[in-house]
Formats: structure tokens, C-alpha cells, sequence
């Protein structure tokens, strides 16, 4: 019996990814940004990361403890895997000696469901309970298994828009050697709603509805308010994910201990997160250091025309309109 469920584990998997790329072959592409991306279900992903997520619909097996860490790209997502990763582990290591993240990049913690470890679709499935996960899909793609499971908590943190964008055009034009995204270009793409993941608004729209309707299982942060009292919000986030600070810890200043270790000061200046690679792959080369560009809130003024400003705003608060959503 075990040798026939092998079996037919394999077959169905051979079926699902035949399926997959025939399904991937299929559907819209456009170029402009690094490389091209396709529209599944609505939203534009880079066709690698399709053909996993398709995938996952039938592979990924959700616990009933996993924590979801979710963003839009360059939303502040190494910063909150820093954060939960010490703030859940706060029990087994030292905050101040010898700590993992002292040694390993936040993306080294804390893997994306979609983007596999050196190519390792197997890999989240060996790693203990509880796990801490992180991904960019929208909440709609999401593997239905996942979708139906209603013990795992899922942290969400967006970002001002146009602080997004100047994150997200630098990091294109870093990544793939020979690349270089004409501002404008990447500026009229963007607010079109056609970058990795997107449309943006449409990613924040669907965290955002589910967080008000299910605020026990879905977490909405802003990176503006994270920046701005970070301590608060460390602590809102321990209490969200079921390790809340004790009154000794807080007496002790272990918030503020996990705020400094995780400061884009402190993680930015790192050796391990200075040197060397998550990806390289032809001409894509993602360095480590790339994830640490400057981190700061309003950085847009510096690199985009007011007028760039207003139609950006415009057309955002177009699209959230009766959300209740403020970006």
C-alpha cells in the first residue's frame, strides 16, 4: 500500500506540474520590469514564482500553529521577519550574545512559502512547529488548504505607496545585471498597477477586508507606524502572535532590546548581511545587501516630481475608496 501511495504521489505530482506549465504558458505576459511577468488570477508575477505557487495549490500542508508573515515587495518585509523571528524565538536565544540573527539574514530564518531555499520545495515541510513563513502572494492566491485553515495567524505590514515604489524600481535596476529601468517607465507601470505582485493597491485591499472582518487570524501593520513607535508595536505584535511580553520583560526593557537588534542600523552594518548572495542565476543576482537600502520614511521626495506625488495619491485613494483603508 505505501509503495502505491508513493506511486501515485509521484504521478500526481508529474500531472500537477505538466499542468502547471501548460497553464503558465498560457497566460498573459508583458515585459518592462527585470524580466517578464504574467498575469495569474489577476495579479502580475514573475513566472517562476507562478509556476510554484500553482504548485502549492496541491502540495502545501498548512499547520495549525504556522505564523504567516505577509507584505507587498519592499514593504518592510526583512524587517518584520526580523522582528517575529526574534520575538517568537525571544525563549531560545540571548537577545544580546550569540544570536542567529548576529550570523544569518533575516530571509535565511524565516523562508518564503513561494520563493523555495535554494530551490527546495520540501524545505518548509522540515522545519519544527511552530512555523514562522513569509510570503508576497495576495491573500487570494493563497493554496486553498492554507486559505481554509483557521488557527494560523498572519501578520500583514504595507507601506506608503510611493515609498514602496522608489524602494521596488531601485531594487529591479540592482538585481539584474545590464538592467536599467528608465524612472518614468517603471513610474507609469507601476501606478498602471503592473509590478511583481500587483496591482499594489489590490494586494493591500484584500489583507486590509480580511483583517477587519477576522481580526483574531489577521494582523494589519503599517511601516509607518512601526517606525514611529516601534516598542509599541513590537509589543502589539508579540501580544497578536501569543507570546506576549511579561510584565518583568517589559520592566527589563527586552521590547526595546528586540527594537535595537533589529534596527536597519544594526542589521544593515552586519557582516553577513553585507556580503554575499541569496540568488544568483544568469544575470539575476540578488545580493544580500540589496535588502538594505536606506529605510527610511518620505525617501519618494528624492526621487520623484510632486506632480509624480499627487497622481500617485490620487489614484490610490481612487482604488481604496470606501475601504476604510488609509495608505
Amino acid at each position: 500500500m505505501e509503495g502505491r501511495s508513493a506511486t501515485n504521489s509521484s504521478s500526481e505530482a508529474i500531472l500537477s506540474e505538466s499542468h502547471g506549465a501548460d497553464l503558465l504558458s498560457k497566460l498573459p505576459s508583458r515585459e518592462g520590469w527585470s524580466e517578464p511577468l504574467v498575469l495569474y488570477n489577476n495579479y502580475w508575477i514573475r513566472p517562476r514564482i507562478a509556476a510554484t505557487i500553482m504548485r502549492l495549490q496541491s502540495s502545501f500542508r498548512p499547520r495549525h500553529d504556522d505564523i504567516i508573515l505577509a507584505s507587498n515587495p519592499k514593504c518592510g518585509t526583512t524587517w518584520l521577519k526580523a522582528l517575529a523571528f526574534v520575538i517568537t524565538n525571544r525563549s531560545r536565544y540571548d537577545i544580546e550574545n550569540n544570536h542567529p540573527l548576529l550570523s544569518c539574514h533575516p530571509h535565511e530564518v524565516v523562508p518564503f512559502i513561494e520563493i523555495p531555499l535554494n530551490g527546495d520545495m520540501n524545505y518548509v515541510e522540515t522545519l519544527p512547529s511552530p512555523r514562522l513563513l513569509a510570503t508576497h502572494m495576495p491573500l487570494s492566491l493563497f493554496p486553498k488548504s492554507l486559505a481554509a485553515s483557521s488557527c494560523c495567524r498572519i501578520v500583514y505590514v504595507c507601506r506608503h505607496p510611493k515609498d514602496a515604489f522608489v524602494s521596488r524600481w531601485h531594487f529591479e535596476n540592482k538585481i539584474c545585471r545590464g538592467n536599467n529601468i528608465d524612472l518614468e517607465n517603471a513610474f507609469s507601470m507601476f501606478s498602471e498597477g503592473f509590478s511583481a505582485y500587483g496591482p499594489f493597491w489590490e494586494h493591500c485591499l484584500e489583507y486590509w477586508r480580511e483583517s477587519t472582518t477576522s481580526p483574531d487570524k489577521v494582523l494589519f501593520l503599517k511601516y509607518e507606524d512601526l517606525m514611529s513607535e516601534p516598542v509599541k508595536y513590537v509589543k502589539r505584535l508579540a501580544a497578536f502572535l501569543g507570546v506576549p511580553f511579561s510584565t518583568k520583560e517589559e520592566e527589563d526593557g527586552i521590547p526595546e532590546e528586540v527594537v535595537r537588534l533589529c534596527s536597519f542600523d544594526k542589521l544593515s552594518t552586519l557582516h553577513t548581511n553585507q556580503t554575499g548572495d541569496m540568488v544568483r542565476r544568469a544575470n539575476l543576482i540578488i545580493e544580500k545587501s540589496v535588502f538594505f537600502r536606506k529605510g527610511k520614511v518620505g525617501d519618494w521626495v528624492n526621487h520623484m516630481s510632486e506632480e509624480m506625488g499627487r497622481k500617485l495619491d490620487f489614484i490610490v485613494e481612487e482604488k481604496l475608496k470606501g475601504s476604510g483603508l488609509v495608505l
